[in-house]
């Protein structure tokens, strides 16, 4: 892993993709866009209400082509398969444009969740405007809501998207585990590093 993420590489993409998210959703912010039908992976039509879980909500703006993503993406795989079995409902969205970047497709990521074992739904926001009313910038991107549907966490995954077993900090995690325990988010918000997500024009 480490070998795909040499400094020339890291350099160009924070430069590229770190966007200022002054628009982002703040925290104690109520859920957006929750009754917005959104197509998962397996072909049905949900929307956030849908996955929300008796405990809190993570949603995860993904995709498909990023390489900040597919760094993390197995620590994402399991904490998104492992939270609902602890009653926080999980979503991933790709609301990034097929059209700037085929390999977001929607075959693409079929594909993409079947391969990484995704048991939570994986979902088109085929209009990017669910990412826009988020405030989301990057992917990967969480915002975790509890379960009133205010906002607890957003931000970054963990402190190291090279290397696992040099994680110091497991933000979102940590974040899970005290709403589930009923404590204080020490670290409520993280900076999100990533790719910029690519929208979709404005119809």
């Amino acid at each position: 892993m480490a070998s795909r993420f040499n400094a020339v590489t890291m350099a160009a993409l924070v430069l590229a993709a770190t966007v200022q998210v002054a628009a982002a959703l703040e925290l104690g912010a109520t859920m957006p866009m929750t009754t917005v039908k959104m197509k998962s992976v397996d072909g049905k039509e949900i929307d956030l209400s849908d996955v929300a879980g008796p405990k809190g909500t993570l949603v995860i703006f993904s995709c498909n082509h990023c390489p900040w993503v597919k760094a993390w993406e197995t620590r994402i795989a399991a904490l998104g398969n492992e939270l609902p079995t602890k009653g926080i409902g999980v979503v991933a969205i790709n609301s990034n444009d097929p059209a700037a970047y085929p390999g977001d497709d929607y075959a693409d990521m079929v594909e993409r969740a079947k391969a990484r074992g995704f048991t939570f739904p994986y979902v088109v926001d085929s209009t990017s405007d669910v990412a826009r009313a988020f405030g989301a910038t990057h992917t990967p991107e969480a915002f975790l809501f509890d379960r009133a549907g205010k906002l607890v966490y957003h931000g970054t995954i963990d402190d190291n998207a090279q290397d696992a077993a040099k994680v110091e900090h497991h933000y979102l995690r940590d974040a899970a585990d005290a709403l589930l325990a009923g404590k204080p988010i020490l670290a409520s918000e993280t900076k999100s590093i990533g790719c910029s997500l690519k929208l979709r024009p404005r119809g």
